[in-house]
């Protein structure tokens, strides 16, 4: 499996947003996620709320829902969660070979999540197409389209 795909399986949609955990860009980034987040505390300023925002209780009991084991431990706080911009501003603060190195990587590995979702559109346009001309040309058969 290539880098950006093995990345890719990192992101997580979370508010309608794409984003990476910052436990995980840590890891990537090979750094302790303590000191990537002392890092980003420093550097506050560079992460606006479109680059990284703090999950809530709640997206946090949901993400560990949907994941059968938990490689957050037992955290006193909730994770950064990090676009991917954060996720590239989180390389340039850390300002090691292999965050940039790596960096380029998370940046494809959100162009492949968004080509993805961009053909499942086409597909999903195409579909609703198709439907609406066996509609018309079936009238008594048509399948009702959901609402």
């Amino acid at each position: 499996m290539k880098a950006p795909d093995r990345i890719a399986r990192r992101i997580v949609s979370i508010r309608g947003e794409k984003v990476m955990l910052d436990a995980d860009l840590a890891t990537l980034y090979g750094v302790s996620a303590k000191r990537f987040n002392e890092q980003v505390r420093r550097n506050l300023a560079r992460f606006p709320r479109d680059f990284m925002f703090r999950l809530t209780n709640q997206e946090v009991a949901i993400l560990r829902s949907q994941f059968a084991t938990s490689s957050w431990g037992g955290r006193r706080y909730a994770p950064y969660a990090f676009t991917e911009h954060g996720a590239i501003m989180a390389a340039n603060i850390l300002n090691s070979p292999r965050a940039t190195e790596v960096a380029v990587y998370v940046v494809r590995a959100f162009v492949h999540m968004r080509t993805a979702l961009a053909n499942n559109r086409e597909i999903l346009r195409r579909l609703v197409e198709l439907v609406w001309i066996i509609g018309n040309r079936c009238p008594r058969r048509a399948p009702s389209l959901p609402g």
